[in-house]
């Protein structure tokens, strides 16, 4: 005899929300990490590795005016890789929801229903709010290790109501 019981809770198939109608592939978590890793690579490759290069590259400074011309060519070399830096980023970002590093690896930042998401969303949201909250100890590993959730999204994303996507 077979019947159902009246008292058994409902069953249903959940989606995830935050994948469910998504215009587009979500990026893996490999490819997320090389991009936040090349990212930084290439930050340190246009701003750091310019200071260093002029402060090896310049002669031996026995003086206190060479050593002082030394330290402005570093610095304004250093400048200048900052300002490319930030250009090259608010380009792309602006553009497509993509650092230099989510272009070179074909991801981007959209909104969590597949819209675009806009400059202010991620630098405000994505990067602001989330750069004051790791003052709290440990923030940082958390945000990092909400990635293993079943929808692929960082604290920083859940934040901003974004998702990383194949581009």
């Amino acid at each position: 005899m077979t019947t159902t019981n009246v008292y058994a809770p409902p069953r249903a198939v959940v989606g995830d929300v935050a994948v469910a109608g998504v215009a587009g592939t979500p990026a893996d978590r490999g490819t997320r990490l090389a991009a936040s890793i090349l990212d930084g690579i290439i930050f340190m490759g246009m701003v750091y590795l310019p200071f260093i290069i002029a402060a090896l590259a310049s002669p031996g400074a026995e003086d206190e005016t060479g050593s002082q011309f030394v330290v402005i060519v570093a610095g304004a070399i250093t400048v200048v890789g900052l300002i490319a830096w930030c250009w090259l980023t608010f380009l792309y970002v602006q553009r497509n929801g993509q650092t230099i590093a989510k272009k070179l690896l074909t991801i981007k930042v959209v909104r969590s229903d597949g819209s675009p998401a806009s400059l202010g969303r991620i630098f405000w949201l994505r990067n602001v709010v989330n750069g004051l909250a790791s003052v709290i100890p440990l923030y940082g590993l958390i945000d990092v290790l909400f990635i293993f959730g079943e929808s692929r999204q960082c604290l920083h994303d859940k934040i901003a109501d974004t998702i990383v996507v194949k581009a």
